[in-house]
C-alpha cells in the first residue's frame, strides 16, 4: 500500500508530464482549419457556425457512395481508403477505443490513426509508463492498483482536451464514473473480444490482474464485471478469432461511418428537414 506522499508524487509527475506526450493543440494544420472557417462574434466569444459550408466538409459515406467504388473487373475495392474519409467527417471530434486487455485496443488504434492522416495516436497507458519511468506491472507492484487508477485518470484528463487523436485506453479506465466524462466528449469504440480469444494473445504475459490460480477465470469474471460499462460505448465491434488487424481496423472505420449516418447533428437534421419540406433554409 502507498503513502500519501507518494501518490501525490506520482499524480504530480503525471500532471506536469502527461501533456508532453500529446499532440499541441495549436498546430499550424490546425491553424488553417480554423481560419477556414466562418468566426462569428457573439457575447464576446468567437462562434464557429456549425451551417457554413466551411463547417460542413459534404464528405458521405463512402461505403453508401457507387462512384468511389471499382467497376472494372468486378472489383468491388474502394478507390480511396474510407479511413481518410472519416477525418472530415468527425470534425475534430476524438476516438477512444475501450475494451479488455489484449483486445487490440492499441494496435487497431494506432492503424486507424496512421490511416485517418490526420489524426494522432495516444495510449494512456504508454503515457503512464514514460511519465512514472516504471511499466504497468511495476507500478501495480509498487503502488498498488488504486493509485494506478488514479494516475490512469489524470492522463485521460491531461489528453482529452486536444482534438484529433486516437486514444487508446486501460482495460479497466471506464470503471471510473469521472472518465466517462472525458470519454463522452468524443466517440467511443468498444473493442468486442471474447475471453477465450484474448487468453490466447496473452497467456504468458505480466498481466498485473491476471497472475492468479486461473488466469482464465479470473479473465472471465472481470469481463462480465466490466460488460455494463463497456457496452456504452457508442460503437461496438465484435472481433472474431483469426481476424487480422487490418481486419478490425476496417470493420471500425465502417461502423464509424454508419454511426455518423445515423446520429447527424441536430442543424443537420433541421436543415434536411427543410429541405424536404421545400424551404429555404436560412443561414
Amino acid at each position: 500500500m502507498m503513502t500519501h506522499q507518494r501518490a501525490s508524487l506520482l499524480l504530480a509527475l503525471l500532471i506536469g508530464s502527461a501533456l508532453s506526450f500529446a499532440p499541441s493543440p495549436h498546430t499550424t494544420s490546425l491553424r488553417r482549419i480554423q481560419q477556414s472557417q466562418t468566426i462569428l462574434q457573439a457575447g464576446g466569444f468567437e462562434w464557429e457556425d456549425p451551417t457554413s459550408d466551411e463547417a460542413d466538409p459534404g464528405v458521405e459515406n463512402p461505403f453508401k457512395n457507387p462512384s468511389l467504388l471499382k467497376s472494372t473487373d468486378g472489383d468491388d475495392s474502394l478507390k480511396v481508403d474510407p479511413a481518410r474519409l472519416l477525418s472530415p467527417r468527425l470534425r475534430g471530434c476524438n476516438l477512444y477505443f475501450i475494451g479488455m486487455m489484449g483486445s487490440g485496443k492499441s494496435t487497431v488504434g494506432d492503424l486507424v490513426a496512421r490511416r485517418m492522416g490526420t489524426y494522432n495516436f495516444l495510449d494512456t497507458d504508454t503515457i503512464l509508463e514514460r511519465a512514472a519511468g516504471m511499466s504497468i506491472p511495476e507500478v501495480f507492484e509498487a503502488e498498488g492498483e488504486e493509485a494506478f487508477r488514479v494516475a490512469e485518470a489524470q492522463v485521460l484528463d491531461s489528453v482529452h482536451a486536444h482534438v484529433r487523436i486516437v486514444v487508446s485506453t486501460g482495460g479497466g479506465l471506464v470503471m471510473r464514473n469521472q472518465n466517462w466524462s472525458k470519454l463522452q466528449t468524443g466517440l467511443v469504440v468498444y473493442l468486442k473480444v471474447d475471453p477465450e480469444v484474448i487468453m490466447k494473445r496473452i497467456e504468458g504475459t505480466d498481466r498485473p490482474l491476471l497472475q492468479t490460480d486461473n488466469p482464465l477465470e479470473t479473465l472471465k469474471k472481470l469481463t462480465e464485471e466490466r460488460k455494463e460499462r463497456y457496452e456504452q460505448a457508442d460503437v461496438t465491434v465484435e472481433i472474431e478469432e483469426g481476424m487480422s488487424v487490418e481486419d478490425v481496423a476496417d470493420k471500425c472505420v465502417r461502423a464509424l461511418h454508419d454511426f455518423i449516418d445515423d446520429n447527424p447533428p441536430a442543424w443537420k437534421q433541421a436543415k434536411a428537414k427543410a429541405a424536404a419540406d421545400g424551404l429555404d433554409w436560412v443561414q
